[in-house]
């Protein structure tokens, strides 16, 4: 895994400078507008979502500060009740009195106020404002604010809200009323017995606060309960009793006065619960999550515009700053590409003193380079040279003294047809192998040399073998290395066909995928594997019969003139024959290609394929 992400890295293409440099500030510029879009809209967010709880609070307070004017009104009505007309007064004398003033107390609050009435402990009405006929049998005793009073003698209750059902309406209409109970002690004959003051307040009041408070909402709502969690007031009081909706009362019922979150129904949300005193009841808030978001659109699209605003600046900036930069070295590269192109433009020297030392030390190392390129050039072609005249230089005059002694014993012997052929052929072989000295000649030359050679050992052998030349009209006009065939022809016959009555030689010529391709195959005895391998590497090797210019030798010489991909190449079996290949880059013969090559000037298929077009041209 190692290897692979820094192989990856490797395969990643450089970029210049300027685009490195404005790629970077750009990053940067972009990462810190998003760092600081991340901030920004996290600390307005947290801002707003505080914002919004407290005035959600303050609202609830408020609310709860009417609420709570409300129950205490209620409550005073029932004190006033209590104490101005129940405890003074005497019911088997005074029940006038007592009524009378119960109607005073109604007059006075009727606008709130639904009922008052007085029950003894046994449910049986005693008094009631404004004066109405109590249905059959309603069971007081039974209903909620009667035990709930009896039960706990001190305290005053509360009651969630409820439908009237102890009086007879003329209009036959049905009140939503919130009850007030309290124990009291009724005096009767001078003796003292106990009862329930019954206060019944329009629970209109209380919903129009509600409703008021949940018109002014922007996604939020407040409902009512008591203690217990038992919903009072809910704005969707139809969905909760149908069925359809939920909400979580019990527990915001057990919450004290504060801010909690909390998920219900898979919804995020806040809620704030403020309790009312003397009651219980608590007021709560719920806030969705949606709510707060939808409360930062606005800011968020103000966050936007402001951080894309600073972006573009950020990025026109850290365009002007690479660009002054990079200049300096996008100019001094440039010369140096042109330098490396092969111009010899003046090194650019400017910019800043860092970039104009830059450029003086690349100039003055570009003008020690020319020097010294200029002296290896040099050296090397002498080396080139030596070498080819080395390796040529190592053909002994063994071929030379045989065919020498060959003429004589025929001419002695009188066979002076043959002597005078053989001289001839020796005399071409020579004109042939000096080439005026030139070391690259055209493949028919060297195709003749061999001719001439392989004539002079045919008439020594007495045709003991054949040879047959199979060459491409266009292998013949190309270049190659002199007394390349020879070698492998001398091969072929010592090694190869010698002693045989049906040896065959054959010299092939073809082009191949751009190359000129030469071989040598004989019938002969063939090589060993092992010895196969050693032929084109062991330079060692002692030479019993021939020129003494082994393979090695040849495939030298090639490579010197032509480059390491060229050579030779064998391929033999045992009892099978040899083939020899010469593979040369296929370079049309002229006198322009000759001299460059001489002097070391490679020349590639590009260059061949050229001059290929030129001539069809």
């Amino acid at each position: 895994m190692k290897h692979d992400y820094f192989g990856f890295w490797e395969d990643v293409k450089p970029r210049g400078i300027q685009s490195t440099l404005m790629i970077t500030f750009s990053v940067i510029s972009i990462s810190l507008m998003l760092i600081l879009g991340f901030v920004l809209d996290m600390r307005f967010s947290s801002v707003s979502r505080d914002e919004i709880t407290r005035n959600t609070q303050k609202l609830m307070e408020q609310t709860g500060e009417s609420l709570e004017d409300y129950l205490i009104a209620m409550r005073q009505i029932s004190d006033a009740a209590y104490y101005n007309a129940v405890k003074e007064y005497d019911f088997s004398s005074q029940s006038q009195e007592i009524q009378k003033n119960l109607n005073l107390l109604y007059q006075a609050n009727k606008e709130n106020l639904r009922s008052i009435a007085l029950y003894n402990e046994y449910g049986s009405l005693l008094a009631a404002e404004p004066v109405a006929v109590q249905k059959e049998d309603p069971d007081v005793t039974r209903q909620g604010w009667f035990e709930d009073a009896m039960q706990e003698v001190e305290n005053m209750h509360f009651s969630t809200p409820h439908i009237q059902n102890l009086f007879r309406d003329s209009a036959f209409r049905y009140y939503w009323v919130t009850s007030l109970s309290r124990m009291v002690e009724i005096t009767n004959n001078g003796d003292t017995q106990m009862g329930v003051l019954l206060v019944d307040m329009d629970f209109s009041s209380i919903s129009r606060q509600m409703k008021k408070l949940n018109d002014s909402t922007n996604g939020e709502y407040y409902y009512l309960c008591d203690s217990k969690g038992n919903i009072i007031y809910h704005p969707r009081q139809v969905q909760l009793s149908d069925g359809i909706g939920r909400e979580n009362n019990r527990i915001a019922a057990s919450y004290k006065d504060g801010i909690y979150e909390e998920t219900f129904d898979g919804e995020n949300r806040t809620v704030v619960v403020n309790t009312i005193s003397y009651t219980g009841w608590k007021l709560v808030g719920v806030l969705p999550d949606a709510m707060f978001t939808h409360g930062m659109i606005n800011v968020r699209y103000f966050i936007a515009m402001i951080l894309l605003l600073m972006a573009m600046m950020l990025v026109i900036i850290s365009r002007i700053v690479s660009v002054r930069i990079s200049r300096p070295i996008l100019k001094l590269n440039a010369s140096v590409l042109e330098y490396e192109a092969g111009a010899r433009p003046e090194i650019y020297i400017g910019g800043s003193q860092e970039i104009r030392h830059l450029g003086y030390s690349i100039q003055k190392s570009y003008e020690k380079i020319e020097h010294l390129m200029a002296d290896i050039v040099w050296e090397q072609n002498e080396r080139r040279k030596s070498e080819l005249d080395a390796l040529q230089s190592q053909i002994n005059p063994h071929f030379l003294y045989n065919t020498l002694d060959s003429i004589t014993w025929m001419i002695e012997g009188e066979k002076n047809d043959e002597a005078a052929y053989m001289i001839t052929q020796l005399a071409r072989f020579f004109r042939i192998s000096l080439s005026k000295g030139y070391t690259v000649i055209r493949v028919e030359d060297e195709l003749q040399h061999a001719q001439c050679y392989m004539n002079i050992q045919k008439l020594r052998s007495r045709d003991s073998f054949t040879l047959r030349f199979d060459v491409e009209d266009a292998v013949r006009s190309c270049c190659i290395v002199k007394l390349v065939l020879q070698p492998l022809l001398e091969n072929a016959i010592n090694y190869g066909v010698r002693g045989m009555d049906d040896g065959e030689i054959t010299v092939t010529g073809r082009m191949c995928d751009g190359d000129v391709v030469l071989s040598v195959q004989d019938n002969g005895i063939g090589i060993p594997e092992e010895e196969v391998a050693l032929l084109l590497t062991d330079s060692e090797r002692v030479h019993k019969h021939g020129s003494g210019v082994g393979l090695v030798n040849v495939n030298q010489r090639i490579q010197i003139l032509f480059g390491k991909e060229y050579g030779l190449c064998i391929e033999s079996e045992p009892d099978e024959g040899t083939t020899v290949f010469i593979r040369i880059p296929a370079i049309l013969f002229t006198e322009e290609n000759r001299k460059m090559l001489e002097n070391g000037t490679a020349l590639g298929r590009k260059k061949w394929e050229e001059q290929g077009e030129g001539n069809e041209k």
